[in-house]
């Protein structure tokens, strides 16, 4: 699943990405129907992705940190209900930039100013509320791996770092100090975005370290 939402993101971003960064945009978006459908497709996969990964990680978290287990699995189902918000604000503009074709193109600001408004709301809830959904999840199980060891604590830590400067850069589009979807974001995000496909690598050949799944079981035995 940390494969599938990766890859779908990086495939909605090159359909959708190119036209959302038309100066015509609105031209774009009308005349390109089926490609901005097909990135749309890309993101749903990625939100379901998103929801699969906080339901399966729970039952490996919680018998470490059930608060912590149940604080992820609430952020990055955040993560994909955000998703679905920026779907639907991209489903929105096509609408309005099909009008805005049939109306033949008018003068009128009314059409620019709608579509700027869906355009910046989408930019937002991708790169900020998307974004620091993820990252305050991915702080979280990332310190319950770092604590139990269930994965290499170089590969745990390399994520409590990535997470970190994916969130600031969230917090650098927020407050306006770089555009979304700049060089900048991109270097802050890279690490995060690597580190969570060597993790998956990681968990399809070697997966959890046994040796920590065992001494949680027989802590919970002796505690019970």
């Amino acid at each position: 699943m940390f494969i599938v939402g990766t890859v779908a993101g990086i495939l909605s971003q090159g359909f959708i990405g190119p036209v959302l960064g038309a100066s015509d945009y609105l031209v774009k978006f009308s005349s390109s129907q089926n490609q901005v459908i097909v990135g749309v497709s890309f993101e749903l996969i990625m939100a379901v992705a998103c929801a699969c990964i906080a339901i399966w990680l729970f039952p490996v978290l919680k018998g470490h940190s059930e608060s912590l287990a149940l604080g992820a699995v609430g952020f990055r189902l955040m993560e994909g209900v955000f998703y679905m918000i920026a779907v639907i604000g991209l489903i929105l503009l096509l609408t309005v930039s099909q009008d805005f074709v049939k109306a033949g193109a008018p003068d009128s600001p009314y059409f620019q100013a709608l579509g700027d408004v869906l355009k910046t709301g989408y930019n937002w809830v991708s790169n900020v509320a998307v974004l620091m959904s993820w990252c305050v999840g991915a702080l979280m199980y990332y310190y319950i791996f770092y604590q139990t060891r269930l994965i290499p604590r170089w590969l745990s830590g390399w994520g409590l770092i990535g997470a970190t400067l994916c969130i600031g850069a969230s917090m650098l589009i927020l407050f306006r100090y770089i555009e979304p979807w700049s060089t900048a974001q991109v270097v802050l995000n890279l690490p995060i975005a690597l580190q969570e496909m060597v993790m998956a690598l990681w968990l399809i050949v070697k997966g959890f370290d046994q040796s920590a799944i065992v001494v949680q079981t027989s802590s919970r035995t002796a505690m019970g």
